[in-house]
């Protein structure tokens, strides 16, 4: 690993002439608590913070600046709408980097002016343009297609999708904030983006709480600051969230001390305030009914395909430990109505997914898989703390469970368990395949990498392998369908996994109840569902599921399906595991 000085985080002030605040009354409320920690926050002690990222992964990229700013704005959104069942939001880095010229892509920037270009052009989603390390300096452009796009299967066609049909997200005001008092003050409105200096102590941290003792305050880098707190020394800390890694510091986190700028943490720092606009806009069912009607007049590509080939059961045994909760649980014990999203006011589900960008890829077997067991890993844990997003990658490069070209689920929790799986911030999601039957065999940066430049690349720079990190694993796992068996799995221990007939019409589906009549359904993807709902109007059940085809499609990348019938099998082949405790 090289050292501090030569290795490049990627924070440096924006040259931009045009750099300038735009600010609204100076807040500053009358008390503030002597604690706050935005993971465990209110009185349910809840997570508001989104998800830890990895800025040096598929390739070296100083985009640090981007990200300290981004994840601060995501986390102030969902405190913004008032409560805890509101989704995670992810923006995508990526758009700023190929859009935002005010900063220097992988070679550094300001997170002031990154809220100056949301502020005028506004950042959709992470599932509109996956992270690839790659910016407007290295070659990348900035045309719709690279704000937001999707990708056919069958060939190497992808588009740009129409802006009537994805969701941005707004600044309305941004600006900075300096010293002890000021920062606090403007946390309790939400996480920050600050910069600081890296040391060589700093990059090594992993634990405690940090003191710098070199004095060093040449600031180069940008983390977001989530809260405070007073160990039980006495010492005040700030606690940060760094984009290096779960695998980096504490589970990605990190505590520095309070109120003496060490490293530079308390000179330069930056907020954003959401757009009022956006919580009026949007809901937990889906978009507004003016977006719903975009979504159906739409005529771009949609989901198109999936990648299941068989839920692999024929050929993997059952790993049952416990009893299963649909012969403990009686059906008329079940609620009427059930949803992950929104339990008692609080939301476990993780985060949405795009398995078709920046390029096609199968891979719906391993986002259905991943997606079902990182909820439940979040459960497992109260929703306290950060999410765990696992790696569909992971299972990609090491053919568990399957490739680009498709996959079975029994197969992928057989590996799991067999062989465990690491989370996003190890092997982020590249969409094709990196080893296994249909590539060159994998190595161990197949499972956990990172990257850095060296004397003659500064990005993609050299990567090389993470000997530690965190791997999670499943203790039992199985096969499950029906109504009843589906319910009490799901209420019991979280959502599950499901075969689902993608066809040409679920496609095009834009909101509402779904139900589909077809003579012989023949399952070819892979979803998860979260619950299920009875409508009050007409009295129709139906399940709630989660796609891996973006935010933009169905309700926000979600969907909700006919229960009993008309739905495209997909009561008949589903699965489920158990995480090991955490």
């Amino acid at each position: 690993m090289a050292s501090a000085k030569q290795f490049f985080h990627g924070h440096g002030f924006s040259q931009s002439e045009d750099r300038r605040e735009v600010r609204g009354e100076t807040f500053s409320p009358a008390d503030v608590p002597k604690e706050l920690d935005f993971r465990v926050y209110g009185e349910d002690e809840r997570n508001y913070v989104s998800a830890v990222r990895n800025q040096h992964i598929p390739n070296y990229c100083g985009a640090c600046y981007i990200f300290a700013a981004t994840s601060a704005l995501a986390d102030r959104i969902r405190l913004s709408r008032g409560d805890t069942s509101s989704k995670e939001v992810d923006l995508a880095v990526q758009s700023i980097l190929n859009c935002d010229t005010y900063d220097n892509g992988c070679h550094g920037g300001d997170p002031i002016t990154v809220y100056q270009f949301i502020h005028e052009n506004g950042i959709p989603e992470e599932t509109c343009q996956l992270y690839a390390a790659e910016g407007h300096d290295t070659g990348r452009q900035c045309n719709a297609i690279d704000v937001c796009m999707d990708c056919a299967p069958g060939s190497s066609t992808c588009t740009a999708v129409d802006e009537s049909v994805y969701y941005s997200y707004g600044v309305d005001e941004y600006g900075l904030v300096n010293g002890t008092e000021a920062m606090i003050n403007e946390l309790q409105r939400g996480p920050i983006a600050c910069t600081v200096a890296v040391t060589d102590g700093f990059e090594n941290y992993d634990g405690g709480v940090f003191e710098d003792t070199t004095g060093d305050t040449s600031m180069d880098h940008s983390i977001s600051l989530i809260g405070y707190g007073t160990d039980e020394s006495g010492v005040d800390y700030w606690i940060g969230r760094n984009s290096w890694g779960t695998y980096w510091g504490e589970g990605g986190f990190f505590k520095i001390v309070r109120g003496v700028n060490n490293l530079g943490i308390e000179a330069n720092c930056q907020y954003a305030v959401p757009s009022a606009e956006d919580n009026q806009k949007w809901t937990k069912d889906g978009d507004v009914e003016e977006k719903k009607e975009e979504k159906a007049a739409y005529e771009g590509p949609r989901g198109l395909g999936g990648g299941r080939i068989g839920g692999g059961w024929e050929e993997v045994e059952e790993v049952i430990l416990n009893p299963r909760p649909h012969t403990i649980i009686a059906s008329d014990d079940l609620p009427e109505n059930w949803d992950w999203r929104n339990v008692n006011g609080t939301n476990y589900v993780t985060w949405d997914k795009n398995q078709h960008i920046p390029q096609y890829c199968g891979s719906c077997w391993a986002q259905g898989v991943t997606s079902a067991l990182s909820d439940r890993l979040y459960i497992q844990s109260g929703a306290k703390g950060a999410q765990i997003n696992l790696s569909p990658q992971y299972l990609i490069n090491f053919n568990g469970g399957g490739t680009c070209s498709g996959g079975m689920p029994a197969k992928a929790y057989r590996y799991i368990e067999k062989n465990g799986i690491v989370d996003q911030t190890c092997a982020i999601y590249e969409a094709k395949n990196l080893g296994g039957r249909f590539g060159t065999a994998c190595d161990d940066q197949c499972i956990c990498k990172t990257c850095s430049p060296n004397a003659t690349s500064f990005s993609p720079g050299i990567c090389e392998a993470v000997t530690e990190y965190p791997k999670y694993t499943v203790t039992e796992y199985g096969s499950v369908k029906g109504i009843d068996q589906m319910k009490a799995e799901i209420f019991a221990r979280g959502p599950i996994g499901c075969g689902i007939d993608a066809t040409n019409a679920f496609e095009e589906y834009s909101g509402g109840i779904y139900e589909e009549e077809k003579r012989f359904p023949m399952v070819n993807h892979e979803i998860s569902i979260a619950g299920w709902g009875k409508d009050p109007e007409t009295g129709t059940e139906y399940w709630i599921g989660r796609n891996s085809w973006g935010e933009w499609w169905g309700e926000n990348g979600w969907f909700r399906i006919k229960m009993g019938g008309d739905n495209l099998a997909i009561e008949s082949e589903c699965d489920w595991g158990v995480p090991a405790a955490l």
